[in-house]
């Protein structure tokens, strides 16, 4: 299983680009599976449904089928958030796992970057970065691609990986 990042500060089109790599990688042959790193709280589920409410009895995992989808919710209750790692090791086998966030692991990424979103670029101080992607043209050591290039932008996920 090959993994490559998306990482970026909030507003630089990390999801965006997310979602349209999937799909043009997925569209030539590729299976694709995602982790996003969320820095707040979420909830997959809502209240009052079956499955939250065995979450709130206590339950430490639940799995959530039906003929479409199967989801597993598991409860950390006061656990640690578990490592990248323990992540993937969860996944079924795919060709690609795209990783959103994680900023500070040491996968290869590409960064993404508008000059709007006034943020500084993370890739300077980060060898685990091998592009940006960026709405402009920029002076760093790494190759520069269009953000809004996504096959270009597949291209080249798919030669750092080998795929």
């Amino acid at each position: 299983m090959k993994i490559f990042g998306v990482t970026g500060w909030k507003n630089a089109g990390k999801t965006g680009l997310m979602e349209r790599l999937v799909a043009e990688i997925t569209a030539r042959g590729f299976t694709v599976s995602t982790v996003k790193h969320a820095h707040h709280s979420f909830d997959v589920d809502q209240p009052g449904r079956d499955s939250y409410r065995h979450r709130a009895a206590g339950a430490q995992e639940v799995v959530l089928a039906s003929p479409k989808r199967v989801a597993v919710m598991t409860e950390l209750r006061g656990a640690s958030e578990p490592a990248l790692a323990d992540l993937l090791s969860r996944l079924a086998p795919c060709d690609l796992v795209l990783i959103e966030g994680y900023k500070r692991e040491p996968h290869p990424k590409i960064e993404c970057w508008r000059r709007e979103a006034g943020h500084e670029l993370i890739q300077p101080g980060d060898p685990s970065i091998l592009a940006v992607a960026a709405d402009c043209a920029l002076d760093v050591s790494v190759p520069v691609l269009d953000l809004d290039d996504t096959a270009a932008i597949a291209d080249f996920v798919l030669a750092q990986v080998g795929l």
